[in-house]
């Protein structure tokens, strides 16, 4: 119960209840008694070890889900609750986060100073802002085909030229994942920079569009089709990088680029 105390020693003791079964172990379970340990806790551990014994305890307290967690005389109720009760935030699965987006592009970013320490002796190269670029979309592509249907689906929301070519929807990851490759590898730049730029100035316009214009709140499909990400900056600026590295690459290809700037 929030907000109850637990300063009092009968209160410091917590009964937990969770499923123990030779083919299942209640991961919330034991995320409840870790966290009732770390939060002082002595924790009396009540394994509910069969299907009958978990119907019969469920009946018995009115519940519908396991684990549940007692303090005093006060049942808290599941992990959810406990972590209410101890004052802790709860994830709200169905919010909208950036954290995908920021997890993602901080792995990238850090695979592209290792790569360029591996290669040059330093993180700090011109490679490794171009191989950063490459390395994110090489695994926004893997995102999306991770379930590429979800993806396509989520992907006709906005994206204009899907809306008029169903097709382009399943095409997209494969081509953001194929110029993403070649411009790791630095080859066939006649190929990976008409892609990047093609499917990143389509993107651009369609987000731009999409949030900017009609004003209209959705979800993102950048990093495959299940995340809540918000359609917006974020979004945009996967569309933008696209096209700054095609235009750095072609101008690389045609010389214009002084040496120092040659990378790849």
């Amino acid at each position: 119960m929030p907000g109850q105390s637990i300063s009092s020693s009968k209160a410091r003791v917590a009964r937990l209840y969770r499923m123990v079964m030779p083919d299942h172990t209640c991961p919330y379970g034991l995320k409840a008694k870790d966290l009732l340990k770390r939060s002082g806790f002595a924790v009396e551990d009540h394994h509910l070890q069969t299907r009958p014994e978990v119907d019969a305890f469920k009946a018995e307290h009115g519940v519908a889900t396991t684990p549940q967690i007692f303090i005093g005389d006060a049942r808290i109720g599941g992990y959810d609750d406990l972590r209410r009760y101890l004052g802790k935030s709860v994830a709200d699965p169905k919010a909208p986060s950036y954290r995908p987006v920021i997890a993602l592009f901080s792995m990238t970013f850090l695979m592209a100073l290792a790569a360029s320490f591996a290669v040059f002796g330093t993180p700090f190269t011109v490679c490794a802002a171009e191989w950063f670029i490459a390395f994110s979309m090489a695994v926004l592509a893997l995102l999306k085909l991770q379930n590429i249907e979800t993806f396509a689906t989520m992907f006709l929301n906005y994206d204009l030229l899907a809306k008029r070519w169903v097709r382009y929807s399943y095409i997209y990851p494969f081509a953001e994942g194929l110029a993403g490759i070649l411009m790791i590898a630095g080859a066939l730049t006649w190929l990976s920079v008409p892609v990047a730029l093609f499917i990143g100035t389509v993107g651009a316009v369609s987000v731009f569009k999409a949030v900017y214009i009609d004003r209209r709140e959705l979800k993102c499909a950048c990093v495959g089709g299940g995340s809540n990400v918000p359609l917006g900056f974020i979004s945009l600026t996967e569309n933008l990088m696209m096209i700054a590295m095609a235009v750095w690459m072609a101008l690389g290809a045609l010389g214009v680029l002084p040496a120092w700037a040659h990378g790849m």
